[in-house]
């Protein structure tokens, strides 16, 4: 859940960051994300700070959150970041980002991303097959430079979370086995093409238990005493992100010094340069959904809160059973509250927000949907024709539009009829 300090309802209304939720409704209209600068820039720090002396870099990654305002924030702070298509690497080369502090990382580059990479001169590319190392060497030979990559072995750890976002286990499309990646470094290694750099690993995402990162670190140390022995020395270590949050009351994530510590001692390398790429766990608890009430519906089964928000909007619980906590913007009384189903207008059945949830709303009024920070906007749509939702910032008590609600205009800008 949102931290405390953050949401707080003041004389009956609720606040984030001490802004009252109604002026950001009555300004941009709902459905509208809304961020904390503040909350986003110390959970980055926190990481950071974590490390201490071991040499290190905290790569955001860009998935979970791809505003240009998100990304200028952090790279501010130095950011590392982890990328995993073109149009996010061209993102972060509009608002100034070091190409020196990412990693490229994805089981599909295309060659036209490949290159992209190349040419601004990335960290790293992390590459996940036979094919795509063949791929970025004869690129590398087309265009006159070297690559500097590492090689995402996967350790088969069972990171006991959602299967749709496990991705260290045999069965996941991610990476290749440590006999593979063997042979594969072994190739690099006498490429002139190629600069051996690192080793990559990333076993999942959402992990309130972080013993599995411990037992995928010690594979990782193993096999990079195998390369050693082969005489291919690494230079850094990818742990890949994962790190869960609170979505529920009863969610106990660990904080980010615990995730760091439990690294930096299962590496057990002091000079060794370690990389992470966490996302969810920085921008996750630092942004709501607001939407409005449009009707109340009660069935002889059930009773509906029906909200301008959908599943085009916030696809988490359809997709995957995503629980997302939310709460009345006006401070409710215990005798208002009532079970209620909370779903979009999308002609869906799957179109739902939450179930069996408790709240006390009417008409009009507004629900903040708490955890919106990570994989919201980014993996919204426009389906049924919707327009996506604006995106706001809270910066130093100040409201900005970081995103302006699209229209219908946007929305057929890259169409034409058959006679135009």
């Amino acid at each position: 859940m949102i931290e405390q300090q953050a949401l707080a309802y003041q004389q009956g209304v609720l606040t984030f960051d001490e802004v009252p939720l109604t002026e950001i409704a009555t300004t941009f209209s709902t459905p509208t994300y809304v961020y904390s600068h503040q909350g986003i820039v110390s959970r980055w720090q926190a990481f950071d700070l974590a490390f201490g002396a071991q040499p290190h870099l905290v790569c955001y990654a860009v998935k979970t959150n791809s505003n240009i305002a998100v990304l200028q924030s952090l790279a501010q702070l130095g950011s590392g970041f982890d990328i995993v298509s073109g149009g996010e690497l061209q993102r972060l080369l509009h608002v100034g980002a070091d190409p020196k502090k990412m990693v490229f990382s994805g089981v599909g580059k295309s060659h036209q991303e490949l290159t992209l990479a190349l040419q601004a001169g990335i960290k790293c590319f992390n590459i996940e097959s036979e094919a795509e190392l063949y791929r970025l060497e004869a690129l590398c030979a087309e265009l006159g430079v070297q690559a500097p990559i590492s090689i995402r072995v996967n350790p088969d750890v069972d990171p006991k979370t959602h299967a749709y976002i496990s991705t260290g286990l045999k069965e996941n499309k991610f990476g290749v086995s440590f006999d593979v990646a063997f042979t594969l470094y072994q190739y690099a290694q006498q490429s002139p093409h190629l600069v051996v750099t690192g080793i990559d690993c990333h076993i999942g995402s959402q992990l309130l238990d972080i013993s599995p990162l411990k037992e995928a670190a010690a594979r990782v140390v193993q096999f990079q005493r195998r390369l050693a022995d082969a005489g291919i020395v690494i230079h850094h270590i990818d742990m890949g992100g994962g790190l869960g949050i609170n979505y529920k009351a009863t969610d106990q994530a660990p904080t980010p010094e615990e995730y760091v510590c439990l690294l930096v001692e299962a590496i057990g390398q002091p000079d060794m340069e370690l990389l992470i790429e966490p996302g969810r766990s920085i921008v996750g608890n630092q942004g709501v959904l607001l939407t409005r009430v449009e009707y109340l519906k009660q069935t002889e089964d059930k009773h509906f809160t029906i909200v301008d928000a959908a599943m085009n909007d916030l696809i988490r619980p359809a997709l995957y059973g995503a629980w997302q906590d939310m709460v009345s913007v006006f401070e409710p009384t215990q005798a208002q509250v009532r079970e209620t189903e909370v779903v979009g207008p999308v002609c869906e059945t799957g179109d739902f927000l939450g179930k069996s949830r408790q709240l006390a709303v009417q008409a009009g009024d507004l629900i903040a949907i708490l955890s919106a920070g990570a994989y919201g906007f980014t993996m919204s749509s426009n389906y049924n024709s919707r327009g996506r939702a604006a995106e706001v910032m809270i910066k130093d008590g100040q409201m900005i539009c970081v995103r302006r609600r699209e229209t219908f205009a946007d929305l057929i800008a890259c169409e034409q009829m058959l006679d135009a």
